[in-house]
């Protein structure tokens, strides 16, 4: 089975691709979908090519996504809500299943502690992946994060 975790943001959204074969886990790619600056409507449309290119790809068989989180900049907190959108509705039309996470059921999947710090977070997706993770930058570990979580809850549905 192939997961795709993906972690929404205002400029950029990490993802992680992992394989799962029995209790294996194996970490296939991460990195960013780079959201350029400009116009909105170009912003959420170069997402979408992004997100429409590791799909197509990768071919996976579930998709996590992690929930919206309340934020203090209500305009960083509507372009994220508005982003999920476009990846809901592009998992949809791919026709994938999609499960959803709050940022505290992540980090206690990942780590055993839902107030984790994202060191923490990085350091068991390591342990998990049996990878080096110092050198990914933040929003792809927590990506594949994600893909973990929705690994292990993929089981359960």
């Amino acid at each position: 089975m192939i997961v795709l975790g993906i972690d929404p943001g205002n400029v950029r959204a990490g993802y992680g691709l992992i394989k799962k074969e029995g209790s294996k886990l194996t970490h296939l790619k991460s990195g960013l979908i780079k959201i350029p600056a400009g116009g909105h409507g170009e912003r959420l449309l170069a997402l979408e090519k992004g997100l429409e290119a590791i799909i197509g790809e990768f071919h996976p068989d579930v998709v996590g996504l992690e929930k919206i989180f309340i934020t203090k900049n209500k305009k960083t907190g509507i372009f994220v809500a508005e982003a999920r959108g476009v990846i809901s509705k592009i998992i949809a039309a791919n026709k994938i299943k999609l499960i959803e996470f709050s940022p505290s059921s992540i980090k206690l999947a990942a780590t055993g502690d839902g107030r984790a710090d994202k060191k923490s977070v990085a350091k068991m997706v390591g342990l998990f992946l049996n990878m080096d993770t110092r050198k990914i930058i933040d929003d792809a570990t927590d990506a594949l994060a994600i893909a973990i979580a929705a690994s292990s809850r993929q089981n359960n549905i």
